[in-house]
């Protein structure tokens, strides 16, 4: 005990870091150190193996005692600290520093909270510096800082918004005032600090979301003024914006409309990743000019460079749109072949025997072009297998691509056109899967005429 009543680490050791090990219980020493207000007591976990008799629940553990630093001239001519009890009842440490450097020595992670006189930064710094310092020093503990009486109103309330959880008066500090306000520091830190984790969660999440959102693609259709564009994408990770899945459409100078859409085998971000590097080497290719076969060839190296494993693969669909609207050449690999519903017609999907294998399936492969008729007013469905995967009821059965078509059909004689018959077909088929769909969506639609 020192001579002003209360009992600090120095009058124990004159170099305190941490409570000497003969000092903690065996209990102690296994928790390790506490970082904030004492915990409750806690129980031990159950038996690896089960036996028949009841599973025994170990005594409670003697939770670390509450640490205080106090940082400011020796307490024998400067202020005294009350004995402090924590929550058991059991007095608190104190630790004692006269400077900045004694601070960071004594500064662990047990220390529950810091007190600051604040004279000891106007005598060593100018202003509030010597708070700041603290605050960088220890930027998860509650800080509470020390005035010499209401004529340092002003600075204590400035040390507030700087940073520091509360502050107290010289002439006003006794055990049960310093108790509650180190105890509410403490809380408002772990608040202060929660709500800041919160933000950043949210900010790192919008910021994701921007960059996604950024990724997605633009169609280029300018002058393309009889067809009609409409997509729907729905990623299947949860809380995602972007997918496996891929698509694009580009509308070239000679007038022929381009349109992909692909899907990379697995949904994690590696592979949404992927999918956009699919899309935009394909843009590149078809803005340089280039087309047919090439283009897939060129496609199938970049996956094989950029995957990230050996086994990825991607499916695509490739359409190309002759300037009349007429007629168009279409190259699968390993892609569900497009639905084509002409005007008066129920919809059906486009005849294709020769489609190739998957992108990086297998090497020095060769992918068929076929051309077909497609009529002066018609409407063309790109999709990935998202859509026709989702189940039908409780059993094992899947939508597939004849349910897709009776979808598409039933809407079509609604009078659904462009995004309104998309979010039908989607919609019903959720519904009919019981929920949402598993997999990664991906429908573009084209209306001409």
């Amino acid at each position: 005990m020192s001579a002003t009543g209360w009992q600090t680490d120095r009058a124990k050791n004159p170099h305190p870091t941490s409570l000497p090990d003969q000092q903690l219980t065996a209990e102690q020493r296994a928790t390790g150190p506490s970082s904030g207000l004492p915990a409750q007591p806690t129980t031990a976990a159950l038996p690896r193996q089960r036996t028949s008799e009841p599973a025994s629940v170990s005594a409670p553990v003697t939770p670390a005692p509450f640490t205080l630093l106090v940082i400011g001239e020796d307490p024998a001519s400067a202020f005294a600290v009350p004995d402090l009890l924590d929550a058991t009842g059991n007095r608190a440490r104190i630790r004692h520093a006269r400077n900045l450097t004694e601070a960071r020595r004594l500064l662990t992670d047990d220390v529950s909270c810091i007190l600051l006189d604040l004279e000891l930064g106007a005598r060593q710094a100018k202003g509030l510096d010597v708070l700041r310092e603290v605050l960088r020093m220890a930027p998860t503990t509650a800080v509470l800082t020390l005035a010499s009486g209401q004529t340092d109103a002003e600075l204590a309330a400035e040390a507030v918004r700087v940073g520091a959880q509360d502050y107290l008066f010289r002439n006003e500090i006794e055990a049960s005032l310093l108790n509650r306000a180190m105890r509410y520091a403490v809380e408002r830190k772990r608040a202060d600090l929660a709500q800041l984790q919160l933000t950043e969660t949210r900010l790192r999440a919008e910021e994701n979301a921007r960059l996604e959102r950024g990724l997605l693609p633009t169609p280029l259709l300018d002058g393309a003024e009889k067809l009609r564009f409409a997509a729907r994408y729905q990623p299947g990770r949860s809380r995602a914006l972007l997918g496996g899945d891929f698509y694009d459409v580009i509308r070239t100078p000679n007038g022929t409309v381009h349109a992909m859409i692909g899907d990379v085998c697995g949904h994690g971000p590696d592979e949404a990743a992927l999918g956009v590097e699919l899309r935009i080497a394909w843009r590149a290719q078809i803005l340089a000019g280039l087309c047919g076969e090439s283009i897939l060839q060129t496609l199938q190296q970049v996956l094989e460079y950029e995957r990230p494993d050996d086994e990825i693969f991607a499916t695509l669909c490739t359409v190309d749109i002759a300037p009349d609207g007429r007629r168009a050449s279409v190259s699968l690999a390993g892609h569900p072949s497009p639905l084509l519903a002409r005007r008066g017609c129920p919809a059906e999907l486009l005849p294709y025997e020769h489609g190739g294998p998957a992108l990086g399936l297998l090497p020095q492969v060769e992918w068929e072009r076929v051309d077909v008729e497609l009529g002066d007013a018609w409407s063309l469905m790109l999709y990935t297998d998202g859509l026709i995967e989702g189940r039908v009821g409780m059993g094992t059965a899947r939508l597939g691509q004849e349910g897709m078509i009776g979808l598409i059909d039933r809407g079509l004689r609604e009078g659904l056109s462009g995004e309104e018959l998309l979010d039908a077909a989607v919609t019903e088929a959720m519904a009919l899967n019981g929920g949402e769909l598993t997999d990664d969506v991906a429908v573009v639609l084209l209306d001409h005429g």
